[in-house]
C-alpha cells in the first residue's frame, strides 16, 4: 500500500466532504464529548479497507481508539463485528461516510476479486486488474484488488509502457512502436517494462521476430487462438489474456497457460458491500 499516496487520497476527501465544517455535528455536539460506535457487517463477502479506516479516523483526532476484529481479507458475515472506536463523538461522526465510503467499495471489489481468483484454483494463472477505476479512488480500488488476492497492473500511465492499438496505428505498426518504446527508455534512462498488444497470432508472431518486449497482451483471441498464441511464445515472454473474458470463460482461457489474465470488471462493475456505523448508547 502507498501509504503517501493513500494520504493524499484521504486529505482531498475530508476536504470535499467537510467543506467549511461538519455544521450537523458542530451544533449539537462539543469536541470533548466521548463516545463508542461499532462497524458492523451487513452482507457476505471479503473485508477490506479497516487500516485505511483506521488511518481516516487518526486523521481527524489521533486519540480516537480503534479496535478492530477483523482483518483485511477476512471472510465476513450478515451481523458481524468489524470493528470499534472510541473518542470524540464528533470527530466519529465527521469520519463516518468517508469511512463508510471507502470500506464498502473496497469491500466489494476484494469479494469481486476473489471470486474471480478462486475461479481459477489449481492453475498458475494470475488475475490482473486495469486501469478502469474511478478517478480519485485508484489507490483505494488497486489495494482492495490486492486484498482479494489478484495482483496490481501498472498503477498508471508512468510505470509501464503499453503498447495499445491506438499506440501501434499511431506510430504505423508494431515494429515502429516497439523500437520507438525502446529508443524512448535508452534516450530517457528508463526502468520500464515494454508490454504490447496483439489483435491476431501474425501480430504475436511479428511481435516475437521483432523482440524488444517482456509481455505480449494477446487481446480478445478465441481459445484456440489463445492456445496457437501460447504455444508460439513458448514462455519467451510474459502472456496476458484480456478483452471480453467472462466468469464464465475465464478458466478456460487460463487453461491456455497464459500467465495473467487482466479483468476490467475487478473495479468497474462492483457492487458495494453494506455497512452500518452505529453509536452505542
Amino acid at each position: 500500500m502507498n501509504k503517501e499516496l493513500i494520504d493524499r487520497c484521504i486529505e482531498l476527501a475530508i476536504a470535499e466532504d467537510i467543506g467549511d465544517g461538519d455544521h450537523s455535528s458542530l451544533c449539537c455536539l462539543p469536541p470533548d464529548k466521548k463516545g463508542i460506535a461499532k462497524l458492523f457487517s451487513k452482507d457476505t463477502g471479503i473485508i477490506a479497507g479497516i487500516d485505511i479506516a483506521e488511518r481516516i479516523f487518526s486523521r481527524f483526532d489521533g486519540n480516537l481508539k480503534f479496535i478492530s476484529e477483523k482483518s483485511d481479507g477476512d471472510q465476513i458475515l450478515p451481523g458481524e463485528l468489524i470493528f470499534t472506536v472510541e473518542g470524540s463523538e464528533l470527530y466519529i461522526l465527521q469520519a463516518e461516510r468517508l469511512v463508510l465510503n471507502v470500506m464498502q467499495r473496497m469491500s466489494g471489489i476484494a469479494t469481486q476479486t476473489k471470486y474471480y481468483v478462486n475461479l481459477l484454483n489449481g492453475l498458475n494463472t494470475k488475475i490482473l486488474d486495469t486501469r478502469k477505476t474511478t478517478p480519485g479512488f485508484r489507490a483505494f480500488e488497486k489495494e482492495a484488488v490486492r486484498i482479494g488476492g489478484g495482483m496490481n497492473h501498472r498503477f498508471g500511465l508512468y510505470d509501464m509502457i503499453m503498447l495499445k492499438d491506438n499506440h501501434i496505428d499511431f506510430s504505423g505498426g508494431i515494429e515502429n512502436a516497439i523500437e520507438a518504446a525502446n529508443s524512448y527508455i535508452k534516450e530517457n534512462c528508463k526502468d520500464l517494462k515494454i508490454e504490447v498488444e496483439t489483435r491476431s497470432v501474425d501480430d504475436v508472431r511479428r511481435v516475437l521476430k521483432y523482440g524488444g518486449v517482456q509481455r505480449i497482451m494477446l487481446d480478445n483471441f478465441s481459445i484456440q487462438d489463445t492456445i496457437e498464441a501460447v504455444k508460439m511464445i513458448d514462455g519467451k515472454v510474459e502472456t496476458e489474456s484480456s478483452g471480453g473474458i467472462t466468469s464464465e470463460t475465464i478458466r478456460s482461457y487460463a487453461e491456455c497457460g497464459v500467465d495473467f489474465i487482466s479483468v476490467g470488471a475487478l473495479t468497474h462493475q462492483v457492487k458495494s458491500l453494506d455497512m452500518s456505523l452505529k453509536v452505542q448508547i
